[in-house]
């Protein structure tokens, strides 16, 4: 990673922490406090040594600290023990202290992130969800932002406490016998050598890694998603291999990157080791030189000792930190992306709480990147109320012509007006309020059957949600549900039949009250006793309302005002039906000519 983009990526970092440097601060303050307290350790140590058993009086300024009947032979061997035991004191008190602070923030800070990821995927336009799948989403949100916290809590400020704590050493060392603190030290530039040979094998692993990681479990997404269909074509060995195949990529790529860790470790270990064997050899022959009591060298090996994790750790770090700073890259290119479409002026057009659902295309030309447009200059004026039936060949353009409407796609050129104003310059979330929308698949959550139907209306009440039930002709089999409204609708709806779906679905659109509706094949998955109630349902949903009904079912286009009629690569035909026109005679031939296979009723 060149250094624009480490400094790119530290900043960035830095922004999306801002909000917690309170809790960050005090954190690295309690990792600074770790330097002074670390210091205290071998103190006890060369009381013991050079004046408990040695008879050396103590050094005048710890005359002066601690009472004179300690300071005094026998005394200073309770000195020492008491000394020992309030470092030890103070030091756990410290851990825990630091310990449970860094649990909390570091949650926090990674909720935070994973909230950020989450509302922005959300706002993403359809187009990237489909590009990029909703495994490799969840996989970034869960899994990559978690590193923020590796990054900053366990990765920076535990460096940062690290050199602060190598320099004081050093210092200290320096000060009590500057030949073995030159010695401890001259293992340094060794260190920095390793870590940079180990920076240029590793390079970008740990993004492909993570890459790797990512498709193993969109495998696994995907293949418990539509368990039903694994199961029907009986692929459970297919998917099984499918995922070992991913995933031993991944365990593969995670394998040559621990064996370069490995060695890593292995040369950062054996020069720490030579460099404390150097200093033993100069310590002890300083020692029966008399130039160096034996308390000083055990202290100064004390200190070593920390002298020398804090060495390894901030190699350790780096590699760590690579690891982690691959996630964080991942992660912050999900917020690279750009949100859904932005306003077509600077000032948001604020319109009525309730639109009149006059629709007008005004020279409209749409095309999925090199491919033919599906619309091309097309124009015409839907009045408020109609009733649009949209028909033709699947892939031949009728759901993109809806998608157009509610802006998850926007076209190339020309305008889509909603009561004389252009949807582009509408606040998205206000326009696509005066929507409401009957699928071909009708999704469902894993909650129960009144949060569902409440679902664009979540502050509706119980009887307002009955209500709308009973106009779907819903009322009835919920009420025979085991715990009635509160039933668990199961995931994706699976406790319940498709019409019972289809009709929790329509009772949601009832309970909206939008001035459009968007009805997507709402009968096509259904039996045809199934199919009346839903139709008898839709019927009175779309009365006085704007509905685009998109089908190859004679008996929901019936009462259309208006037939698109769309075919691949030619300009859409539009027929006015009024009360004399013969919609069957009309549509039957291009529904046979269109789809051979349409169920016509």
């Amino acid at each position: 990673m060149s250094e624009s983009r480490k400094s790119g990526l530290a900043k960035r970092v830095l922004s999306q922490l801002s909000e917690h440097w309170r809790s960050l601060a005090l954190v690295a303050f309690l990792e600074l406090l770790s330097t002074p307290l670390s210091l205290l350790g071998p103190v006890g140590i060369k009381i013991a040594i050079d004046n408990a058993i040695d008879g050396k009086p103590l050094p005048h300024i710890w005359q002066r600290i601690f009472p004179a009947r300690l300071t005094h032979s026998p005394n200073t061997l309770l000195l020492a023990i008491a000394v020992q035991v309030m470092v030890a004191l103070l030091l756990q008190a410290h851990w825990f202290s630091n310990y449970l602070l860094k649990i909390r923030s570091g949650e926090r800070v990674s909720l935070s992130f994973r909230s950020k990821l989450f509302s922005h995927l959300q706002r993403l336009p359809l187009a990237y969800h489909d590009s990029r799948g909703s495994a490799d989403s969840a996989f970034r949100v869960q899994d990559d932002a978690a590193a923020l916290k590796s990054i900053t809590i366990d990765g920076t400020l535990f460096l940062l406490s690290d050199i602060v704590k190598l320099v004081a050493l050093s210092s200290i060392t320096i000060l009590i016998d500057w030949r073995l603190g030159l010695v401890a030290l001259s293992v340094a530039p060794l260190l920095c050598i390793h870590a940079f040979l180990y920076e240029r094998r590793i390079g970008g692993r740990h993004k492909h890694v993570k890459d790797l990681e990512s498709a193993a479990f969109r495998a696994v997404h995907e293949a418990l998603s539509t368990i039903r269909v694994v199961k029907a074509f009986v692929q459970e060995e297919s998917e099984e291999k499918r995922f070992l195949r991913r995933a031993g990529e991944a365990t593969d790529a995670c394998i040559r990157l621990g064996y370069a860790d490995g060695l890593f470790g292995l040369a950062v270990n054996l020069t720490t080791a030579a460099g404390m064997a150097m200093v033993l050899y100069v310590g002890v022959r300083s020692v029966q030189a008399s130039t160096l009591t034996l308390g000083s060298l055990l202290m100064v090996i004390t200190y070593l000792v920390q002298l020398y994790s804090p060495l390894q750790n901030i190699t350790y770090h780096m590699a760590s930190m690579k690891a982690s700073s691959a996630s964080i890259e991942r992660a912050l290119d999900v917020l690279d992306e750009k949100q859904e479409f932005s306003p077509l002026v600077n000032s948001i057009v604020r319109m009525p709480c309730r639109a009149f659902g006059c629709i007008e295309f005004q020279n409209v030309t749409f095309a999925y990147d090199s491919k033919p447009p599906i619309l091309q200059d097309f124009s015409f004026e839907i009045p408020a109320g109609s009733r649009v039936g949209l028909v033709g060949r699947t892939g031949a353009g009728k759901t993109t012509i809806v998608n157009l409407l509610v802006r998850f796609i926007t076209p190339q050129s020309g305008r889509i007006l909603l009561d004389g104003r252009d949807i582009r310059s509408m606040d998205l979330a206000e326009l696509r309020r005066q929507f409401a929308f009957v699928l071909q698949e009708s999704m469902l959550f894993s909650s129960t059957i009144r949060e569902n139907i409440a679902y664009g209306r979540p502050d509706a009440g119980l009887a307002e949600i009955i209500q709308a039930a009973k106009a779907a002709r819903a009322h009835e089999f919920i009420q025979r549900l085991p715990k009635g409204y509160d039933t668990d609708a199961g995931e994706r709806g699976f406790f319940l039949s498709g019409g019972e779906r289809q009709r929790i679905a329509i009772a949601r659109a009832f309970l909206i009250d939008a001035p459009i509706l968007i009805l997507d094949e709402p009968t096509s998955s259904v039996d045809v006793t199934t199919e009346t109630e839903v139709v008898a349902a839709t019927e009175r949903l779309s009365a006085g309302r704007t509905c685009f009904c998109v089908s190859h079912r004679l008996n929901t286009l019936a009462n259309c005002d208006f037939l698109f009629k769309v075919r691949h690569g030619a300009p859409i035909e539009v027929s006015v039906c009024d009360s004399g026109t013969d919609v069957e005679s009309l549509l039957t031939e291009d529904l046979l000519e269109m789809e051979p296979q349409a169920h016509l009723v």
